[in-house]
């Protein structure tokens, strides 16, 4: 497997600037292939970039984070898009360490603490997945957030894996263009005005005029789970730290 020096990247990622999603996913192919996956949370915004690669190369694993909390309707989703694309879907699980962590505090978790939810409950899974590969095509774009604003095309991250954004420079316009143009289906939910679709406990439909993501964490003060920030490459804390925090007095009444 190739091995680029950082101005490799930052070089390549600009020549980039100016190719298709298209054009970016077979370089990527042919570059890391076998140890290459594609990151999808299986909304609406996730179906151009699947039914690309599942043109480009069906083989390829698809990780899909099944943090226990999604909607029924994304669920149902991803299995008609495995079914109708053919993709090589891996689903990741929150660790077994934080079983009796989530089974105790965990109910509430993400009203208490969303970031310490999305680092259990996403993060930490797509680290040890990534662990087994070089290269990692995800399908954010830049005017999704203030966050991903000045995301590049390539990005090294952690230990060394590169991350590919092929569809950075899409709009919500161009996702929609393609889904017609292809006849490709919607996310059951997204006639009923939930434009971005992550667990349910933190998503609601958009109202009119706001930005597409808005119904994420909403009130919270947050709009990342970790994945496209520098959570992602940072240890979160272990689990005897967080039993520490949350037991403060360890005569108190567990019983709800």
């Amino acid at each position: 497997m190739p091995v680029f020096r950082p101005e490799e990247i930052e070089q390549l990622a600009s020549q980039m600037e100016s190719q298709t999603p298209q054009q970016i996913i077979t370089w990527a192919v042919e570059t890391f292939a076998p140890q290459i996956a594609v990151s999808s949370s299986f909304q609406t915004q996730s179906v151009p970039l699947l039914h690309m690669v599942s043109r480009i190369d069906p083989t390829i694993l698809v990780f899909f984070l099944d943090t226990g909390l999604h909607f029924w309707e994304t669920l149902m989703f991803r299995e008609r898009l495995q079914r109708e694309f053919g993709l090589h879907i891996q689903n990741l699980y929150v660790d077994k360490q934080w079983k009796n962590f989530l089974e105790r505090f965990g109910r509430n978790l993400y009203d208490q603490d969303p970031d310490l939810c999305c680092y259990i409950r996403k993060v930490q899974p797509m680290q040890k997945a990534m662990k087994t590969i070089q290269a990692w095509i995800s399908g954010i774009r830049r005017d999704q957030t203030e966050n991903r604003k000045n995301a590049k095309i390539l990005e090294l991250e952690r230990d060394g894996l590169l991350k590919i954004n092929p569809l950075l420079n899409w709009t919500g316009q161009d996702v929609q263009h393609y889904v017609h143009e292809h006849s490709l289906p919607d996310h059951p939910l997204f006639e009923k005005g939930y434009r971005s679709i992550g667990c349910k406990p933190c998503t609601r439909a958009v109202l009119l005029g706001e930005n597409e993501r808005a119904g994420r964490w909403s009130g919270k003060g947050k709009t990342e789970c970790g994945l496209h920030t520098e959570m992602f490459n940072q240890d979160g804390p272990g689990k005897s730290t967080l039993l520490n925090g949350f037991i403060l007095n360890p005569n108190q009444d567990e019983t709800p």
